[in-house]
């Protein structure tokens, strides 16, 4: 083959490979240096071994024919040539990036010896310089790489032993360390271990110091104590004695106060002298009353203060004798008004044996005086009916709360309406929920409970059960509300207070509170209070003819269930509970309203209701009982209202009425017999 033949295929075959599929920018000039070409180190290109391969086949080809006469020759060319392919395989494993990096030594030694062998014979078969040089550069090549690969091995080898080496001596080192570490820290054991032991001496002498001024404090407190226990025996001593000075000096107030009293009612006009003529003992009476209100002045500030002093004795008896004084003239000026009264009977005496003819018929007469004296006697006794103003009284509200409850007929019977119903549940409800949440621990809850009320009955809406509601929602609400809301106070006193007494002062501020805005509530509440328990009036009812006893029983105030009554203990413990919210209404105010305005139902009630109740004739255990509640929760309010006048009252009750509530009665229905009358 011609060298342009073979030049031509070998510009065909790198036209048709990768690279020469490229495509070139034309202006490679203006981006890169036009010497960079020139002045890079020459490199064999990857394929050269491929190239090689094809231009030596080529040739074998051209130059076997030839020489096929000369069979001597032809064994030189096929070793030639199977050299050749070795030195061509071998080049080409050197240059392609795909062959091992790592042959054998022995490998390497046969190529090396087969290039040496080869040198001479790969000219003569080169069919051009340029392949020559070539290969003659390949085997330079692989030369070297193959000196390199033995030396790269034997360095390894150096390497690995220096770091065997090296371990060998780290590891002595850290051997020394460890030793090195150990001894110092069973050093630094040795001294933590007398520096512990000498701490713990020390801490063991401190401990003795302490335990030694321990035992000197001790004795000093327990002399301190001795002495304080002395002290406070001396002081519990002192004590005892002033408190029973105190108490003797309270006891004889006490006794100068009930001498005062009872000098005091010798005074009273009306009491044993009021048959006396043009005889006037208001002075007497008003200075008494004075010093009366003075030793009850004394005595309330020193209960104040604690026990009265000795000063406090001597105000009182200097009033005693003061009150002595005074009763001694008023009986001086009496024994004058009794001699000039029988001196001008006297005078009367004689006109009237000169007229005795022209008496003679008026003599007749006199028998009707002496009835009417005796029945007015008899009135002044106890009575078994109440007063006829007070009936009158009671008739007027149990009408009102009739009239209500037919104002609302309209609410009550919706049986047939679902809207009414549910109308009538929800005002029910937002009246009564309220007030059943009032006790005795209600506290700030009050305010609420309070506005809550008053805003429902003032026609605003409020919330009930997640509801709205309002007495608008219905003309009849507002009368339906004020029924049970009334109701709903005297079930709590029947209910909540006669349990716990002092539940009546919460529920009374708030329902006084409501009465003061709404007085139609207060009527109401009268109503139904009267209606379970007729002694709040003060009234007994009357067995009539035709009532049957379980009527009478419930008129009485009596619950009777099934033809059963309930027992006496029962029936005391509600009637205590409503009486006791009775008076706490009567002496209580809404803390935050307006307070210039008087109370709607106040202490003059339940003065009147006391005086009523002392006038009548007592049943043993409900006159006592409702006596009792009733003082305990308002007879304080009372003896500061009323003062002397409440104190009479008091001895009234322990010198007059006690004998006749001992004799009283014991149960209601004892006394059926005269209630009738």
């Amino acid at each position: 083959m011609q060298p342009r033949q073979l030049r031509w295929e070998t510009l065909a075959a790198l036209r048709t490979s990768s690279k020469g599929q490229l495509s070139y920018c034309r202006h490679w000039l203006q981006d890169e240096d036009i010497l960079e070409g020139c002045m890079s180190p020459l490199v064999l290109s990857p394929y050269s071994g491929w190239v090689l391969d094809r231009v030596i086949g080529q040739s074998a080809q051209e130059i076997a024919p030839s020489r096929s006469s000369t069979p001597k020759e032809s064994t030189p060319l096929t070793n030639e040539s199977s050299s050749l392919e070795k030195i061509t395989s071998a080049s080409h494993q050197g240059s392609s990036p795909v062959s091992s990096t790592e042959p054998s030594e022995t490998k390497g030694n046969d190529d090396l010896s087969l290039l040496e062998m080869n040198q001479e014979v790969f000219p003569a078969a080169l069919p051009s310089k340029v392949t020559e040089v070539e290969g003659c550069i390949r085997m330079y090549e692989e030369m070297h790489r193959l000196k390199g690969k033995e030396g790269l091995r034997q360095r390894q080898e150096q390497q690995e032993q220096m770091v065997r080496a090296v371990y060998d001596l780290a590891s002595e080192q850290l051997k020394r360390f460890d030793e090195l570490k150990e001894l110092k820290q069973h050093q630094e054991f040795q001294d933590l271990q007398e520096v512990m032991e000498k701490s713990s001496k020390e801490a063991q002498g401190q401990q003795e110091k302490l335990k030694e001024e321990h035992r000197h404090r001790a004795k000093v407190l327990n002399l301190k104590l001795r002495e304080a226990e002395q002290q406070r025996q001396r002081q519990e001593e002192l004590e005892r004695l002033r408190k029973e000075e105190g108490q003797e000096r309270l006891r004889r107030l006490y006794s100068i106060q009930e001498e005062v009293l009872q000098l005091n009612q010798q005074i009273d006009p009306n009491y044993r002298h009021k048959d006396l003529p043009r005889i006037d003992l208001s002075a007497y009476s008003n200075r008494g009353n004075q010093i009366c209100g003075l030793v009850s002045g004394l005595i309330r500030t020193t209960s104040e203060r604690g026990f009265p002093t000795q000063v406090d004795v001597a105000n009182t008896e200097r009033a005693l004798q003061e009150m002595r004084g005074l009763i001694s003239s008023m009986q001086q000026e009496i024994a004058a008004a009794v001699e000039e009264k029988r001196r001008r009977d006297e005078e009367e005496e004689r006109q009237k044996q000169k007229e005795l003819l022209k008496k003679e018929q008026m003599k007749a007469q006199t028998p009707a005086p002496a009835q009417q004296s005796g029945g007015k006697q008899r009135k002044e006794g106890l009575q078994v009916k109440a007063e006829e103003s007070t009936m009158q009284w009671y008739q007027q509200l149990q009408d009102a709360a009739e009239q209500c409850v037919a104002s609302f007929s309209g609410i009550s019977n919706c049986k047939d309406n679902n809207e009414v119903k549910k109308i009538k549940t929800d005002l029910q409800k937002a009246a009564t929920i309220p007030v059943s949440q009032i006790s005795r621990i209600a506290g700030s809850q009050l305010r609420e409970i309070f506005d809550k009320i008053n805003n429902l009955l003032s026609g605003k809406s409020v919330q009930s059960g997640g509801r709205t509601v309002s007495v608008t929602q219905h003309p009849q609400g507002l009368d339906f509300v004020y029924y049970k809301l009334a109701e709903k106070f005297v079930n709590q006193g029947e209910e909540e207070v006669a349990s716990h007494h002092d539940a009546a002062f919460p529920i009374a501020v708030v329902a006084s509170g409501i009465w003061e805005i709404h007085p139609r509530v207060g009527d109401l509440f009268l109503a139904h209070l009267h209606k379970k328990c007729p002694y709040s009036v003060p009234f007994y009812p009357a067995l009539k003819e035709g009532t049957s006893m379980e009527e009478y029983q419930r008129m009485l105030g009596y619950q009777v269930k099934d033809s059963k009554t309930e027992e006496q203990d029962n029936f005391l413990k509600r009637m205590s509970g409503m009486i006791r919210l009775y008076a706490a209404i009567i002496q209580l105010r809404w803390p935050y309203g307006n307070k210039q305005g008087t109370h709607p139902h106040g202490l003059n009630y339940g003065w009147r209701w006391l005086a009523q109740m002392l006038n009548m004739e007592p049943l043993a255990d409900v006159t006592a009982t409702l006596l009792f509640d009733f003082l305990e929760v308002c007879g304080n309010a009372l003896m500061k209202q009323y003062q002397v006048q409440f104190w009479k009252m008091m001895l009234l009750i322990r010198e007059d009425y006690f004998p006749s509530l001992c004799h009283s009665p014991a149960h209601p229905l004892v006394n059926q017999t005269q209630l009738s009358k």
